[in-house]
């Protein structure tokens, strides 16, 4: 259903945007992977290049392009690179994150900035560069990886600065899918009910918790789900990885699990 679309995917050399890009290129369409890593990490697999290459090899068409979602100036360079290239873009994925779970008295405002910047700045200005385009696609998206809007404030104090961001993410979301209802797109977050196993997890959390963790592929397969439905009809919503799935007559979810039959650690921001 997604072949021959274009899709922009912000942070897909890694993680949760590599997966949902992969499942995407199953349809033969045409893959941005926007990312700052074009070269190896001494610790993190994946570049830019070597998603690239998995995504052809699955039947997509790849374009790997460098992307630092705080440069309001690489934003539109690269917007207008990915047009040149494949002469459009249906679809944006707002991917990329920065994450630092730490109280106010240990974020260090360097740190507190590269989340505002990564996750609210970057999502409103790659937003914004890719709507003329979007707006002159047959069935445009806007999928954020974003948590809902819920104001309990333990979700506030522990990391304070980390849930600003995010729920800056969501409030795109929110003003931009009624916003953007005139040009028939889509405007909707995504989020998993349990925890997911990336790096993220891998590296601010204990190791226990991967085992308590579901692989990123669900996130891809509910990201699918929502990419390939009606823009007009689906906007505005607050997704549960989960929630989108069984609603498609999914019941399997040990497929998912990183240890089968185990119990799971369910995500930051959600209260049941």
């Amino acid at each position: 259903m997604l072949q021959n679309k274009t899709i922009f995917i912000t942070g897909a050399s890694r993680g949760i945007g590599r997966e949902i890009a992969l499942r995407c290129a199953k349809d033969g369409a045409n893959i941005v992977i926007a990312a700052k890593s074009d070269t190896p990490h001494p610790k993190l697999a994946g570049t830019i290049y070597t998603v690239a290459e998995e995504i052809e090899k699955l039947g997509g068409k790849a374009l790997a392009l460098k992307l630092d979602v705080r440069d309001e100036d690489n934003i539109q360079d690269v917007v207008k690179a990915a047009v040149k290239h494949f002469g459009g873009i249906d679809i944006l994925v707002n991917n990329a994150s920065a994450i630092s779970l730490t109280d106010t008295a240990q974020t260090s405002m360097r740190r507190f900035d590269l989340m505002m910047g990564v996750n609210t700045r970057g999502t409103f200005a790659c937003s914004q560069a890719c709507l003329p385009h979007l707006a002159q696609a047959e069935n445009p998206h806007i999928l954020t990886l974003s948590p809902p809007l819920n104001l309990n404030p333990k979700w506030f104090a522990p990391h304070l600065a980390y849930t600003m961001s995010k729920y800056g993410m969501s409030m795109c979301t929110l003003g931009m899918a009624e916003e953007f209802k005139p040009h028939g797109i889509a405007v909707n977050s995504l989020w998993p009910k349990t925890v997911i196993a990336t790096a993220a997890i891998e590296f601010n959390f204990p190791p226990e918790l991967m085992q308590a963790a579901r692989k990123p592929a669900i996130m891809a397969d509910a990201a699918y789900a929502i990419l390939t439905s009606n823009s007009r009809d689906v906007t505005g919503n607050f997704f549960i990885d989960e929630e989108v799935l069984r609603q498609k007559g999914v019941e399997d979810f040990d497929q998912y699990a990183i240890n089968p039959g185990a119990p799971l650690f369910q995500d930051l921001f959600l209260d049941k």
